[in-house]
């Protein structure tokens, strides 16, 4: 969970992070093995996984995996959909299964419909999207992407036998800065936020503030080599230090109360 008190211990930063992109994997369809085929890319590249090794997979062969996709033309608009599908100029089936997947409207403007999804992450239309899926079907994020994490990194384990860390990552914008960057949606393995609360600074001042989304920088850091056009759906990152706990990306979730900008 995210750390609620002090942690004056003082963590050990690596002095480097190798980051190698996994190419090869089939075009994935619901009920196909992920973990075996990751395993099998892996090996395929010559590599293996190592203990400490931190798995990242994008939310798109997850969803896939796990059959999160919808055909637009089997969806009935309501007329609610319709009315905002008119406003912002979208599609009626695509709003609707945006809608279907949200717990709550934040904002709807220029073409966009933030929303708080029924995970808690509060992005733009739901995470619903229609790239890298056959024309007339759009993905939807998995139902319960902590548990996806979980998964493959039990199984990916299992096969290996190394001691693996899984992050399931997805894109997201910023209210506050241009640009997209990738964040977690899943976690299995460790704690996804580091805390320096308690400790002190070059200058001896103590930190009382800063937990630093370490999950989310990785998962940002993968994308740099996975990217988005070049069939590259997951990343192995090495000699980041972590150790075993049941952290969750949820736990990374601001809560409405310390959320200024909901």
């Amino acid at each position: 969970m995210m750390p609620t008190e002090s942690a004056p211990h003082r963590r050990e930063i690596p002095d480097k992070l190798v980051i190698h992109a996994l190419a090869g994997l089939p075009e994935i369809s619901a009920g196909a093995p992920l973990a075996e085929l990751l395993c099998e890319a892996v090996a395929r590249s010559g590599m293996k996984f190592e203990a400490g090794d931190v798995l990242v997979v994008a939310q798109k062969v997850v969803s896939k995996a796990e059959g999160c996709l919808v055909e637009l033309r089997s969806v009935e608009p309501t007329p609610f959909a319709r009315s905002v599908a008119q406003t912002l100029k979208k599609d009626p089936q695509h709003v609707e299964v945006i809608l279907r997947e949200s717990k709550r409207i934040v904002r709807m403007d220029a073409g966009l419909i933030v929303v708080e999804t029924r995970h808690g992450f509060v992005c733009a239309n739901a995470g619903v999207d229609t790239s890298n899926v056959p024309a007339g079907w759009v993905s939807l994020l998995p139902r319960d992407p902590d548990a996806s994490a979980r998964r493959l990194q039990e199984e990916i384990t299992r096969r290996s036998g190394a001691a693996i860390a899984v992050i399931v990552s997805d894109t997201f914008g910023r209210p506050w800065r241009e640009g997209l960057t990738n964040v977690a949606i899943g976690v299995a393995g460790f704690e996804p936020a580091i805390d320096y609360r308690g400790q002190a600074d070059g200058h001896g001042n103590l930190l009382a503030a800063t937990v630093i989304a370490a999950a989310d920088e990785l998962a940002a850091a993968a994308e740099l080599v996975m990217g988005k056009v070049s069939r590259r759906p997951a990343a192995i990152i090495r000699h980041f230090l972590w150790e075993p706990a049941p952290g969750k990306a949820t736990d990374l979730i601001r809560t409405r109360e310390k959320d200024l900008f909901r």
